[in-house]
């Protein structure tokens, strides 16, 4: 028989598989990454505040000595074309599943927008030009240690070389060579974004040579058996859940996502009339957590961790999610989205429910509040990378 999985249970799962309960959250934001297989890493400041909210006591030097002293987590470019932030041992794994296939998308585009501007009469001039062009990038950052992608503009007039983003669209612009190949060239495991100048929100970042950052490099996993990987890793941490939610968030092809399910033999079973995938190891019944509640940062990996959301989701969606499908800071309550928060002028986080959840709910969410105050410090967040929510719209006007 079809083991039958309800939403109370799917929400159980949630909970303690990215440990968002009090018995659940880690020592080392290392631990978080890996549990959640990448953290989110578009918005700075999501990184911190998705770690903190599944942290014992994190704070901002727990992950700046992860990220840049200890070298524990790795910023990479990946699922969707989008930066995130992982543990160092499932990089690799991450890379050769889903980032070369985006490095491949963003060298045959680059390739084009080259030929556009002329750098080369045919197409094998402009693939040498810019060959030796990436080496003249890669050198630079290895005499300079670390640089920003300015810095490589100046050392070579080749890349200041200005592209045009979207010829003809009325958000035309344009972008020197240097911040769009160092882009292709961390996709391609060969650079990496490291530390950022100025604050720990800022997200422009200093670039340098992967096997200087990381001595000994990331292992090298061949693609297909990185897929097989990608998909256990993600059924474990996500799972339940249909084929299709694997396929959106890893940002593949539905070949590419038959492939690692078929080698990976999945069991299926019901959500609540809809068929879903688990790991044949794992059907066990997941009892209900304690209560818990949660803060979650925008762009925060539980949220965005599904392509199908209703059911934790509801009838929200709108209020929390801008239309390219990026959420703004949720609250959370015993597996499901009930509210959203904010800064108000003076820096204080507002909480807004969005349905009656009860004086045990409200509390938990104050308590979590302050936990989140006192680690902020202070500090103002800023909406980047996403449309503002109906709160922060509020909170402005």
């Amino acid at each position: 028989m079809v083991r039958r999985i309800d939403v109370a249970e799917r929400r159980a799962r949630l909970a303690l598989r990215h440990r968002l309960t009090a018995d659940t959250r880690a020592d080392d934001p290392t631990d978080v990454a890996r549990s959640l297989l990448a953290l989110h890493g578009t918005d700075p400041s999501s990184v911190y505040i998705g770690a903190w909210a599944r942290m014992k006591d994190g704070q901002v030097a727990d992950m700046e000595r992860a990220l840049y002293e200890d070298r524990s987590l790795i910023r990479f470019m990946g699922m969707r074309r989008t930066v995130f932030v992982t543990s160092l041992d499932v990089a690799p794994v991450l890379e050769a599943a889903c980032s070369r296939p985006v490095a491949a998308r963003e060298r045959r585009l680059l390739l084009r927008m080259l030929a556009d501007i002329g750098v080369a009469p045919d197409a094998a001039g402009v693939a040498a030009w810019l060959a030796e062009t990436e080496d003249v990038a890669l050198r630079a950052l290895k005499e300079r240690g670390e640089a920003t992608a300015a810095e490589v503009a100046g050392d070579d007039p080749r890349l200041s070389t200005e592209l045009v983003m979207s010829p003809g669209k009325s958000y035309e612009s344009r972008q020197r060579l240097a911040s769009r190949l160092l882009l292709l060239l961390a996709a391609e495991g060969r650079v990496v974004r490291a530390r950022p100048r100025g604050s720990w929100q800022s997200h422009q970042y200093r670039w340098a040579h992967l096997t200087d950052w990381f001595p000994g490099g990331l292992a090298d996993w061949d693609p297909q058996e990185a897929e097989t990987e990608v998909a256990r890793r993600w059924l474990h941490a996500f799972g339940p859940a249909p084929a299709d939610d694997l396929r959106w968030w890893a940002g593949w092809t539905k070949t590419q996502t038959k492939r690692a399910l078929t080698e990976l033999r999945p069991v299926e079973v019901d959500l609540d009339g809809t068929p879903g995938l688990l790991l044949p190891g794992d059907l066990a019944e997941t009892p209900a957590p304690e209560p818990w509640a949660a803060l979650l940062p925008s762009l925060d990996s539980t949220p965005m961790g599904w392509q199908n959301r209703g059911w934790f989701l509801g009838e929200h969606g709108p209020r929390l999610f801008d239309r390219n499908g990026n959420i703004g800071p949720s609250l959370w309550w015993n597996g499901r989205i009930v509210g959203g928060w904010a800064q108000g002028a003076d820096g204080e986080i507002v909480c807004r429910f969005l349905e009656d959840v009860g004086a045990d709910a409200r509390d938990a969410v104050a308590t979590e509040a302050e936990r989140l105050t006192s680690r902020l410090g202070g500090v103002r967040l800023a909406a980047r990378a996403r449309g503002r929510t109906w709160l922060e719209e509020e909170l402005a006007g």
